[in-house]
């Protein structure tokens, strides 16, 4: 019970600019939270799809893969199903690439969205704090200015108390959101090296089916 009242006095003691730190705060971490599980499901679904279509392509299963990945929502099956449908007319290696990295510059956004906010949340809530403890100066020393001589002192450091409160809250929170931004970072970029992977693999089993269906020939 002591930290909880020990919380509450000091948001009492924060003043206004609390509840526009407490919004940016409720906003980054619901940002955090939705992309945080968009992240583990796609990169959970794009591990499943690639396992069954896998084996399929390794046999030149090339419908069966199509019948997949056309009502899959993966990532993965989607840039698999752009490379089948460019498959179906005749073209060099490199056109299958293009036809595949069209897909890839569709998906990928959507890896990235909302994902920069959290870091602009971070920097804006630090200035918010840093304002709140500026006003907080303004008014304590304007507050001490009209006080006696001898409890001037006293009042001036219970204001500067209150007033760094702001840009302690603001840090407490920019800091775990700047940790956070990598780490979502990083879980994108480690979803889109696995679909290049994915990709150039695709690109290669392709190439080598072709070659042995000519060799046949």
């Amino acid at each position: 019970m002591n930290a909880f009242s020990t919380a509450v006095k000091f948001f009492q003691d924060c003043g206004l600019f609390i509840y526009p730190s407490i919004l940016i705060m409720a906003l980054g971490v619901t940002i955090a939270i939705e992309r945080f599980i968009f992240l583990s499901r796609a990169r959970s679904e794009n591990g499943k799809v690639w396992a069954q279509v896998l084996p399929m392509l390794q046999k030149g299963q090339f419908k069966d893969v199509q019948g997949v990945t056309a009502k899959s929502d993966a990532a993965i099956g989607k840039i698999v199903n752009y490379g089948l449908v460019r498959m179906q007319s005749p073209g060099r290696r490199e056109d299958l690439d293009a036809a595949m990295e069209e897909g890839m510059m569709e998906i990928v956004p959507r890896l990235e969205k909302r994902t920069h906010y959290i870091a602009t949340f971070a920097n804006v809530i630090t200035l918010v704090g840093l304002l709140g403890t500026i006003i907080g100066l303004i008014k304590g020393f304007t507050a001490v200015a009209q006080v006696n001589p001898a409890d001037k002192a006293e009042m001036l450091s219970a204001s500067i108390s209150i007033a760094m409160n702001n840009t302690a809250f603001a840090l407490m929170v920019a800091i775990p959101f700047l940790l956070i931004h990598s780490f979502l970072q990083a879980k994108t970029s480690e979803i889109v090296d696995g679909l290049e992977a994915a990709k150039i693999s695709f690109l290669n089993l392709v190439q080598r089916l072709r070659a042995e269906q000519g060799a046949a020939r």
